[in-house]
């Protein structure tokens, strides 16, 4: 299966090929939102050239991934940071979630083709970037399209794994907000402690792995972890002799990362000052002397403050795997035997939730978050599973937007399902018990509501619209007086 695809793509991708000429004016320094492949294929992509650019000098370039076919507004992301950096960025508008894997790989290749024809790149500079599943597509793309080095993966792993090549090894920089419910599985890549680190580090596909976290969940974060990302690439490339090495840029950022490192020890962040530490003594590694760099971090690591840090924070990782694996037992199990007397425990559920996220504790309440996005992706992925089954399973399907209405509670779309589809049944007591629901958590969209599918009986029932009239007022229909 794995060669049939990567065969396929292949074919639909080729070799770098000459693109068709087209008239194009460089701005710098403004992002260009609709270069053209060529003229014969109604494909764009933006671009953003630092207003340093000079076509007699190769640059590097980041090809971001928005699933979305949003172009411009992914560049727009990078742009700060590309600029300062010198960085070239370009992002597809063709690419989207909907299409396979081959198609999307098809469309970045011909983006690939065009910017390598129009723009001056130096080869071995080339790196790609993407957010969720932006992220994955970009982390497949150095295996499938040559030249790329390395990924920026915002809130991703690795995955694909078996469509991954080893003869084309590439760095991975992951950056992840540590309420991500992505965050333990990137954070156990980075220390390479399951199966999928170990395959690539045996198959050595990654020529190195970095992880910086950051407060939030998952999103893209401030931009100054845009500029770190691209830091990383430029000193690897000095690294590996791509470059020459800037003693002056190498300097600076050295200087201002061993002052961060000095704050997280002032503030007693150990944990933060020793990962620091360890991404520092990879990044620098033959461009500084790091003796001194290297006495700190063993200093470091035998301090009491880290070690009971780091205990505890085990210990949250520890209590959130169980956790993880009820959720995908009871849910499983659920789903199969359609145990609607389960609800109840998984709205408990949602209150120990509640309960984390609201602790004083930092560590218990990004455990929290964290668990409250695993559940929900976790569901999401059931949904998913369920719509691609021919013929539906209508009864799953309720019962997954039903404990949705639970874990996600103001994501009216299951409400509004879960309505229509008992209304559709004739279950009125299910769809009048979602419809209340529905409004006590402030849906006002009464147009929207009168004109759901299988819901013309429901709607003339007196019950229907006396919940209509007593949360929005003004039933449609007057109610009938018995």
């Amino acid at each position: 299966m794995k060669k049939r695809l990567i065969l396929l793509i292949f074919l639909l991708v080729g070799a770098f090929y000459h693109v068709k000429s087209q008239e194009f004016v460089l701005k710098k320094g403004v992002v260009q939102d609709s270069v053209r492949i060529n003229d014969s294929i109604p494909e764009s992509y933006a671009v953003y050239l630092p207003s340093k650019y000079d076509p007699g000098k190769e640059w590097p370039i980041l090809f971001a991934m928005d699933m979305q076919g949003r172009g411009k507004q992914v560049v727009h992301m990078f742009q700060e940071a590309a600029e300062e950096q010198g960085y070239i960025v370009t992002g597809s508008n063709n690419i989207h979630d909907s299409l396979s894997i081959a198609q999307n790989i098809t469309v970045v290749s011909r983006m690939f083709n065009s910017a390598f024809s129009l723009f001056s790149i130096n080869k071995g500079r080339a790196y790609t970037a993407g957010f969720s599943n932006g992220a994955k597509l970009a982390s497949l793309i150095p295996s499938l399209i040559r030249p790329v080095e390395g990924v920026l993966s915002f809130g991703s792993t690795i995955p694909y794994i078996e469509l991954l090549d080893r003869k084309n090894p590439f760095l991975f920089i992951g950056i992840v907000g540590r309420s991500d419910f992505n965050y333990l599985e990137m954070l156990d890549a980075k220390n390479k402690s399951f199966s999928t680190q170990k395959y690539l580090d045996r198959d050595r596909i990654l020529t190195d792995n970095f992880l910086l976290s950051f407060e939030g969940e998952h999103e893209w974060p401030d931009k100054r972890y845009f500029q770190k990302g691209l830091e990383i690439f430029t000193l690897k490339a000095m690294q590996k002799g791509t470059i020459q090495k800037d003693s002056a840029y190498i300097t600076k950022i050295y200087n201002i990362e061993f002052s961060e490192l000095n704050d997280y020890v002032i503030n007693n962040d150990m944990a933060a000052a020793v990962n620091l530490a360890d991404e520092m003594l990879t990044k620098f590694k033959g461009l500084v002397d790091l003796n001194q760099l290297k006495k700190r971090t063993k200093a470091l690591k035998k301090d009491k403050s880290y070690n009971l840090q780091n205990r505890k924070e085990r210990k949250f990782f520890q209590k959130e795997y169980f956790i993880r694996k009820d959720y995908d037992y009871n849910l499983n199990d659920d789903v199969l035997t359609l145990n609607y007397n389960n609800l109840g425990w998984w709205n408990y559920q949602m209150g120990e939730i509640k309960k984390q996220i609201a602790s004083p504790d930092p560590l218990e309440k990004e455990m929290g978050k964290r668990l409250l996005g695993y559940l929900n992706a976790l569901i999401e992925d059931n949904i998913n599973l369920e719509l691609a089954q021919n013929p539906l399973n209508d009864e799953a399907l309720s019962f997954l937007w039903m404990v949705k209405t639970i874990t996600a509670p103001k994501e009216f779309s299951n409400y509004l399902k879960i309505i229509s589809d008992s209304a559709k049944y004739e279950d009125f007591g299910t769809a009048l018990f979602y419809l209340e629901e529905l409004l006590k958590n402030g849906y006002e969209n009464k147009t929207e509501l009168y004109l759901l599918e299988h819901t013309a009986l429901l709607r003339i029932t007196p019950e229907f619209n006396e919940i209509i009239d007593k949360y929005l007022k003004d039933a449609r229909y007057d109610l009938i007086e018995e």
